[in-house]
């Protein structure tokens, strides 16, 4: 049965549950306080050119495909997607490349050529355990709703395939079990990277990430137009289904009524009624009271040690010079121990690995970049962008270090740099609450995706959605929590009119008061 539904943001989780419940005749409303939609998927401009200031890396790109399925739609109708040729290209210095390609039999010539035939032997056992804890999560975690403890997963996988609830290896870390498949320690670092796709570091994650490699080594896709004209699309989709887009308007409070979610209250001081409301903002700004006292009850508050990485962003229009850039590339740090030491210690590396995208290089790696092109360059960071002020003096520090490491491997950028550098600061105030802590809680421990805010909360009919919730980060996984999410929500809202008919005979109609727990 339908329901009335406002939805407090507009990135991807939010997205993808307005297409779900507005094509299932859902009334949604969806409130975003900037004047666009895409959350972290947004555009900045510099130099007179629109520049990615979020995420780059388009994977699982059946998620999108469903959604759009799922509205009566094709997702090549609305944007102009494309397989990527070349994975990434990866630096150590002038002289050490190699380039992880879509073609596995390329990429293994590749890493052979680079480290020898038993570096192949160690890719392809790599590949196959990768594989094997991707297959064993997907169903029974990643696309389903979250589980509070290790024994619900363990009856999802089955009680009865021990030897699959061992092989995810959630006790140890995923630099140690690299280390079994590569000696080459330039391969080891490589793929311990995959850690910074959820924010964490790869000497306090579980190997149970190492399935994050095989999501990639699906497929990379590139957008024309950037993650935003993806975000466009969907939002284009859900007003096409009968959403209600708000932008540019703050929701001041979230409106909680006799221990339910009724509504949402305007900076403006307008009040949206509501049977649902779906938060798509980072947990901790939940906790924090960011939207009222009554709705901080709905998660607990997150700590500033369990936050994920932030991290230094550079957004330049810039000529370059030297190293053959592709769309995505990654120069390394000499010392990777010392990289995330220096963070846990609360500042920006010295020394740091460093991830340029190349917006303008086409699948292959060429482009028109005779001239300027759109660049953003990452360097991670501590999400201490609360306590801790990036003075000028410490950002052109930052920026030293990051062009020294890029010299180091051939990679010339024009001086000077015409650029927007955004710092854990600038995260802080537009993720707020969070330190700038951009993937949400940091995938630490055996225990961290079982801590990792659900789709319920504690308050009935308000529900979380984004990159920050179960399943996790990135653009996917974001959208699958937007799925679960409008997959909740419709299931409660039908409960509740079973149960709670809307109108009773000779009297008002009343919400049931029943109490949800986290989930």
């Amino acid at each position: 049965m339908s329901g009335r539904v406002v939805i407090v943001g507009a990135g991807m989780g939010g997205l993808a549950s307005a297409v779900r419940l507005a094509a299932a005749g859902h009334d949604v409303t969806v409130v975003e306080k900037e004047e666009y939609v895409g959350g972290k998927a947004r555009q900045i401009a510099v130099d007179g050119e629109a520049i990615d200031a979020g995420p780059t890396v388009f994977t699982l790109r059946d998620v999108f495909d469903d959604i759009f399925r799922a509205a009566g739609r094709r997702l090549d109708d609305y944007v102009s997607v494309r397989p990527a040729a070349i994975l990434a290209r990866h630096a150590w210095d002038g002289e050490s490349q190699l380039n992880l390609h879509a073609d596995p039999i390329r990429s293994e010539e590749a890493i052979g050529d680079f480290a020898g035939a038993a570096a192949v032997r160690g890719y392809r056992s790599f590949r196959r355990e990768a594989a094997r804890i991707y297959g064993i999560l997907e169903n029974s975690m990643l696309r389903a709703g979250k589980v509070s403890w290790p024994l619900p997963l363990m009856w999802r996988i089955g009680l009865w395939r021990m030897g699959d609830l061992i092989a995810i290896r959630p006790y140890e870390s995923l630099w140690t079990v690299l280390g079994e498949h590569f000696a080459d320690s330039r391969l080891r670092q490589l793929f311990a990277r995959y850690a910074t796709y959820c924010g964490s570091s790869p000497f306090a994650t579980p190997a149970t990430l190492m399935l994050i490699s095989h999501v990639e080594a699906q497929g990379v896709w590139l957008i024309d137009g950037g993650m935003s004209a993806l975000a466009n699309a969907l939002r284009q989709l859900a007003e096409e289904k009968g959403a209600r887009f708000v932008l540019g308007e703050r929701v001041e409070r979230i409106e909680v009524t006799r221990g339910r979610a009724s509504g949402v209250i305007l900076a403006n001081g307008e009040r949206l009624a509501a049977d649902a409301v779906i938060a798509n903002a980072d947990p901790a700004a939940l906790g924090s009271g960011a939207f009222g006292a009554d709705a901080a009850q709905a998660v607990p508050p997150m700590k500033p040690r369990n936050r994920s990485l932030s991290a230094m962003v550079w957004l330049a229009h810039a000529r370059t010079s030297g190293f053959p850039l592709t769309r995505h590339s990654v120069f390394f740090s000499p010392d990777y121990p010392r990289e995330f030491a220096d963070i846990a210690a609360g500042a920006p590396p010295t020394d740091p690995s460093v991830y340029v995208c190349a917006q303008d290089r086409d699948a292959s790696g060429r482009g028109e970049c005779d001239t300027r092109e759109r660049l953003q360059i990452i360097v991670n960071a501590p999400a201490n962008g609360d306590t801790h002020s990036y003075a000028n003096e410490e950002r052109e520090r930052c920026t030293l270090a990051m062009r020294r490491t890029l010299a180091r491997c051939g990679l010339e950028l024009e001086e000077p740099l015409p650029h927007a550098l955004l710092t854990p600061n600038e995260f802080e105030s537009f993720l707020p609450s969070t330190g700038g802590a951009i993937y949400g809680r940091a995938s630490h421990g055996w225990a961290a995706s079982f801590l990792r805010q659900g789709t319920r909360t504690r308050i009935p009919g308000l529900y979380c959605a984004g990159g920050s919730t179960h399943p996790g980060a990135g653009v996917p996984m974001a959208a699958l929590s937007g799925r679960l999410a409008a997959l909740q929500v419709a299931k409660d809202l039908a409960s509740t009119r079973r149960f709670h008919p809307a109108v009773m005979p000779g009297g008002m109609s009343m919400r049931s008061a029943t109490t949800e727990g986290t989930g």
